[in-house]
């Protein structure tokens, strides 16, 4: 029997801003949202690929993508990370997925002045 190889396949803490698009789902007057996602993929550059493609689908307009990097890199700066997050990136990578874990919407001038108030900890 051949071994099955051993998945390369990480997960990545992401914050990702969208702006508005007809049928987005976001509150009626708000100018757009922070995302926090978990993204599995070989790399950070193929998980936030994988994101924006996915929440294009979505008919969301992804802004920008900021990367906090897999677990160990988050444990090393420090970060607290409860059970509840740890198991969300579970699983993402056991369904090699991306799942958003939390979005908060933005209303007026929020979204140009995002402050590290999203940002894991």
């Amino acid at each position: 029997m051949t071994q099955k190889k051993p998945s390369r396949q990480q997960v990545y803490t992401l914050l990702v801003q969208i702006g508005r698009k007809e049928g987005d789902g976001l509150p009626q007057d708000a100018t757009g949202a922070a995302l926090m996602v978990y993204a599995s993929g070989v790399d950070e550059a193929e998980a936030v690929r994988e994101t924006v493609a996915i929440l294009k689908q979505a008919d969301t307009a992804p802004l920008d993508v900021t990367g906090y990097g897999t677990i160990a890199e988050r444990e090393a700066e420090g970060h607290d990370i409860p059970q509840e997050e740890r198991d969300l990136m579970q699983r993402a990578l056991d369904e090699n997925a991306v799942v958003v874990a939390q979005m908060t919407p933005f209303f007026g001038d929020e979204l140009s002045a995002i402050d590290d108030s999203n940002a894991p900890h």
